[in-house]
């Protein structure tokens, strides 16, 4: 290897530490930073976007999101197991409220589960949810519109936030990649994440539903902080001392696969 070689390699190396760090990194400073022309930092990000380790977007890049699987693709995955989680969140709802429902499989389930007769006003930027719902007479009907990212499976781009913030739902569902007792709710792809912290931040309260596969689970963006105004919908079979932590955050929660879900009380 050159010593030119050499040069680019630990740059590159840099740039990959501070996408591991931040999320994101700005051509502009990293030329700043490394006393380097633009031109050369985007060569060094086309080349690691070539090797999957960043997303190239307009003046920078973004960690790569390989973690995330397709919408498509998690729609067949354990479906006995999310519509028991889809029944129990559901059960949460009443009548005459205006819920915002993310994107993501579970919350498909959750859709397909709300009772008849609720007269629910659903907003959605998922195509999918919607589709679930067009023929409901007793939903009022609202679709959030977009680009649709392709592995979301739904709209978060920039015209997709200029609806959002026109909305005050009674509750958001949103869907997360993960839950840690540190950092709250999370995602892998940045655009996401900032779309459902706007969802979480726009509406009275929050609730997701989590497969045990995501508890304790780190992912790259913060979504949402464990506080009073969210409740989550676990599965009987989570973690016992995750869940006893859990309730001791303030937290609502709830383990679906029982009559209406089994409320965990919070302790003193």
């Amino acid at each position: 290897m050159s010593k030119i070689d050499h040069f680019v390699s630990e740059r590159q190396a840099l740039i990959f530490a501070a996408l591991q760090q931040q999320g994101r990194v700005l051509a502009q400073e990293l030329a700043q930073t490394f006393d380097v022309s633009e031109d050369t930092v985007r060569r060094d990000l086309r080349e690691m976007a070539a090797r999957g380790e960043c997303e190239r977007v307009y003046g920078g890049a973004l960690l790569a999101s390989g973690k995330t699987v397709p919408l498509k693709t998690r729609l067949s995955e354990i479906p006995d197991r999310k519509a028991v989680l889809g029944q129990a969140t559901a059960a949460l709802l009443q009548d005459g409220m205006t819920v915002f429902i993310d994107a993501g499989s579970t919350n498909l389930a959750i859709a397909k589960h709300l009772a008849a007769g609720l007269k629910l006003t659903v907003i959605t930027n998922t195509p999918a949810i919607a589709a679930e719902l067009a023929l409901r007479t007793d939903v009022e009907l609202i679709l959030i519109g977009g680009r649709v990212d392709p592995a979301v499976g739904a709209a978060i781009d920039t015209t997709a936030i200029r609806q959002l913030e026109q909305i005050r739902p009674d509750i958001c569902i949103v869907g997360v990649c993960g839950l840690t007792l540190e950092n709250g709710l999370c995602a892998d792809i940045y655009e996401d994440a900032v779309f459902k912290r706007l969802a979480c931040q726009a509406s009275g309260k929050s609730i997701a539903a989590i497969t045990t596969e995501k508890l304790g689970t780190k992912a790259a963006f913060h979504v949402a902080p464990l506080s009073p105004s969210l409740a989550l919908v676990l599965e009987q079979d989570a973690d016992d001392p995750f869940v006893g932590a859990l309730s001791q955050t303030g937290i609502e929660l709830h383990l679906a696969g029982q009559k209406s879900g089994t409320h965990v009380s919070n302790k003193d």
